[in-house]
């Protein structure tokens, strides 16, 4: 498993969005490139082992990380018997468009160019909240995602996006492909042969770690959207 790096300095946050308090870990180096936010998917949060890996993947290449919880605990508690939030797409992306302004207010992330990590769900809402934050976020990643959630916003995302999808994940592959046509910016699919989606076979979440990374140092380097 991968680990984070000595000088990254972690500490729980708290994120008022859109009315609420959101609940995250921010992790960022002296030298950070980029600070990546993380829009986890159906049942994940700020915990989950698979983001956490990524998260510390990304660090190794020199990005800042945040990883929250998009959900208060009393909905999480909701959603895990009702599934009535996870597919809530506008209050997820809202918060998310939250969560990136405080980015904006806080000493360490203020001048660092914004990447969205979306999975699953989060897929979509990453995607709305870049075309939201058009001057501040300068790549999206989609792990397993579904773009097709964000409807009308996907020709409005100027952040060069990339999407990424387990070769045995056929029905997310298609609705990725669908989402893709209505893009105008750059977009590219990627896809983990052998993988589901969850990309829980061997290297396959390895492989998903070093696509993102490669792809969020490509853009925060090439200053795409930067300020």
């Amino acid at each position: 498993m991968a680990r984070q790096p000595a000088h990254v300095v972690e500490r729980d946050v708290r994120v008022r969005a859109n009315g609420v308090a959101l609940e995250g870990t921010l992790s960022v180096q002296p030298d950070a490139a980029g600070v990546v936010l993380f829009a986890h998917g159906s049942g994940s949060g700020r915990f989950s082992t698979r983001n956490r890996f990524v998260a510390e993947v990304l660090q190794q290449g020199g990005l800042a990380t945040l990883l929250i919880d998009l959900l208060t605990s009393d909905e999480d508690e909701v959603d895990q018997l009702t599934r009535q939030y996870r597919f809530d797409i506008p209050r997820l992306a809202g918060r998310l468009v939250g969560t990136i302004d405080w980015l904006a207010e806080q000493t360490e992330s203020a001048a660092l160019p914004v990447g969205l990590f979306g999975a699953s769900t989060g897929g979509g809402a990453a995607l709305i909240a870049a075309a939201e934050r058009s001057d501040r976020v300068v790549a999206v990643v989609s792990r397993g995602g579904r773009p097709d959630l964000a409807g009308d916003a996907l020709p409005m995302v100027r952040a060069p996006t990339l999407l990424i999808v387990g070769g045995d994940d056929e029905q997310v592959i298609e609705l990725n492909r669908q989402a893709m046509a209505r893009m105008k910016g750059q977009v590219e699919l990627e896809i983990v042969p052998g993988a589901t989606h969850l990309f829980e076979e061997p290297g396959a979440l390895e492989a998903v770690a070093r696509l993102a990374r490669e792809w969020f140092v490509s853009q925060v380097r090439s200053g795409t959207l930067a300020r």
